[in-house]
């Protein structure tokens, strides 16, 4: 019946009977009064999309040999009004939607230039109409009629010119657009079918779990990730976002962000819920079945991602929102901020699966939330204590609440400042004494590497003096126990730098321990005497970022930590160390990491790191102290002693 509707729209040459067959789709009972849920809205658009498309063909190729090459006696914009006319009161107005978004998708964009500029302002102008008053008279309260409008308006939202966009409801319309993809039936569901799954993930051996790719459970995922709503979430996010920044009701982002949160934290108890959870994703191979790995598990990801991509393109416009209204800034900058990041902790099981880092959006959400609260003190206190993890004694051992304690610790580190010194010894450092890296566990490098960042942080933070004094000298001696077993080399130096800063002056330890920048390098070379010159192998499966680093030695690390540091030592200190360092690459064994050590000692010597002082003394030692032969490798040649023209040598034989 439909398919035959297609062609009549395409083939009638009276508009009047264009207009009726149009009316009939739009109204008639055996259509609307057992849809196929948002399949057929979609259907219905498709029709009037490929009639479109047609009509075009037909006027562009009219000598074209096909099913549509009879001549049509209606031009194209009397075919599209007559069609338009279809659009009446027999039907709701959110059904109109289906003829003038499919004639928009079919007629294309206006680069294209396929419609007289009339008509696309009337189709433009009489979808923007057909929207704002579905909504203005209560049709959206239906869930499946909310869910087409959202649908209808993401496919046709891009051809809108950005008057039209500007001139919907947004206070009407953002409501329905995030409830669709996350909270209804049609979409996601409030994560809901994360837990039903679970009844379906069996243990078929001691150690192996499978979810069948036959189990009812996977079917219903392919069904939703094949959902009209998931396959246009990208474009809906989009909607979603553009809508936050044209709302007048602030109190609609409040509610929003709360809603978000909450379909968030569902999520995320669902997963909890389900066997999978208890599965690390370095372990996944070991624990689960080939053919969940190849078939069922990617198709969960990529719905999971999906979303996690929707929900940060959203926070980037509610973000952008408080930083630019003065007035949501006054009176809800900080709960904005830490419902955000609450969003983004309660997500951190899927973006840490990736890294983080590797989505610019996300990072640029998580950064921008943290300016925010860190300009609310005790706000930030309030949430920090909320976030802190349970056990502060032992690592934790359930998966996700590894991923939580990750996202504590890489967000603590930022607000070291801002907290007291009490605060950051009872959270901040209670919470990274279990992850500094004295339990070897390679699956874990990722969270030991933060952990030493907040420790590093904390103490560099200048109101933290007394905790520096307390802790700098147990920090050094864990630092060694962990190198390189479960610290990087990038990490090591990062410390050994850091912490010859913080120790030399003006800091006011070094009033107390003077010598105390001097202590850490040297015994950073006592332990290059003993290192290996075997490549280090560390493994980042969920920082693409990290796993690209150069692949250093022990020797070459310790060294290159060395040379990090001689910028941040002071003066006096300085002069004994530069030879003290160069004759120390004699001890690199290996040809590659050698001269990996000497580009980077003429790059710490000559691209500015060094402050004047530093750089005077640098030049002549390299210069007249023979610095460059140290570093270079080559001989030293002795200087000839000052004589008198034509003296005689003592090697003369005359």
């Amino acid at each position: 019946l439909l398919g035959s509707a297609t062609t009549l729209l395409t083939l009638l040459a009276n508009p009047l009977n264009v207009t009726l067959l149009t009316s009939q789709l739009l109204s008639a009972p055996s259509i609307w009064q057992r849809p196929d849920g948002l399949r057929t809205t979609l259907r219905i658009l498709s029709i009037f999309n490929i009639a479109a498309r047609h009509v075009i063909q037909h006027e562009e190729s009219p000598t074209q040999s096909d099913a549509y090459s009879i001549r049509r006696a209606l031009s194209k914009d009397d075919w599209a009004i007559a069609v338009i006319k279809g659009a009446d009161d027999r039907s709701p107005r959110w059904r109109h939607l289906c003829v003038l978004a499919g004639l928009l998708v079919g007629f294309g964009s206006r680069e294209q230039g396929t419609i007289s500029w009339s008509l696309r302002q009337v189709l433009e102008g009489a979808t923007v109409k057909a929207v704002n008053l579905a909504l203005e008279n209560g049709e959206a309260q239906d869930e499946f009629t909310a869910n087409s409008i959202a649908l209808m308006l993401s496919h046709v939202f891009d051809l809108l010119s950005d008057g039209k966009k500007v001139d919907l409801d947004h206070d009407l319309l953002l409501p329905i657009l995030y409830h669709a993809p996350l909270l209804s039936k049609d979409g996601l569901h409030s994560g809901y079918f994360l837990s039903i799954m679970d009844a379906d993930v069996v243990q078929t051996t001691r150690s192996k779990f499978d979810w069948s790719p036959k189990s009812s459970t996977f079917v219903q995922c392919q069904r939703m990730a094949s959902g009209p709503l998931m396959s246009c979430l990208g474009s809906l996010s989009r909607l979603t976002a553009f809508s936050a920044e044209q709302v007048q009701n602030h109190d609609l982002l409040v509610t929003m962000i709360k809603d978000l949160s909450a379909f968030i934290r569902s999520l995320v108890v669902q997963w909890r819920q389900n066997k999978l959870s208890e599965i690390d994703a370095t372990e996944e191979t070991v624990f689960l079945s080939d053919e969940s790995l190849r078939t069922t598990l990617p198709l969960l990801w990529s719905v999971l991602r999906s979303t996690m991509f929707a929900i940060t393109v959203i926070l980037r416009s509610l973000m952008g929102r408080v930083l630019g209204d003065a007035r949501l800034a006054m009176n809800s900058a900080s709960f904005m901020a830490i419902q955000t990041l609450h969003i983004l902790r309660n997500l951190s099981f899927i973006s840490s699966r990736k890294g983080s880092s590797s989505f610019s959006q996300h990072s640029f959400v998580y950064l921008m939330a943290i300016d925010i609260l860190s300009q609310y003190p005790v706000q930030a206190e309030a949430f920090l204590k909320d976030i802190h993890p349970i056990s502060t004694d032992v690592i934790s051992q359930h998966p996700l609440d590894r991923c939580h304690d990750l996202f504590f610790l890489n967000t603590a580190e930022h607000f070291t400042l801002t907290l007291s010194p009490s605060l950051n010894e009872t959270l901040l450092i209670r919470a990274a004494i279990p992850y500094l890296g004295l339990g070897s566990d390679a699956r874990l490098v990722e969270i030991f590497e933060s952990a030493h960042s907040v420790m590093l942080a904390l103490l560099s933070a200048p109101q933290n003096i007394d905790l520096l004094s307390k802790h700098i000298h147990p920090y050094l001696d864990v630092l060694f126990k962990v190198f390189p077993q479960t610290l990087s080399p990038r990490q090591f130096r990062m410390a050994v730098k850091t912490l010859v800063r913080i120790a030399s002056p003006p800091s006011q330890i070094a009033m107390v321990e003077p010598l105390l920048p001097s202590t850490i390098l040297e015994l950073v070379r006592s332990r290059l005497e003993q290192a290996a010159p075997v490549l280090l192998q560390h493994h980042y499966s969920n920082n693409a970022a990290l796993a690209q680093q150069i692949t250093l030695s022990e020797q070459s690390t310790l060294l290159l930590a060395l040379v990090d540091s001689l910028p941040w030592l002071p003066l006096e200190q300085l002069e004994d160390w530069l030879p003290v360092v160069a004759e120390s690459l004699s001890l690199v064994q290996d040809p590659t990491q050698l001269q990996i050590c000497r580009q980077r000692f003429w790059e710490v010597l000559s691209n500015g790191e060094m402050d004047v002082d530093r750089a005077a003394l640098c030049v002549t030692w390299w210069s007249t102290k023979g610095g460059r032969e140290m570093v270079t490798g080559d001989p030293v040649h002795d200087q000839e002693s000052a004589m008198m023209s034509g003296a005689l040598v003592e090697t003369s034989k005359l």
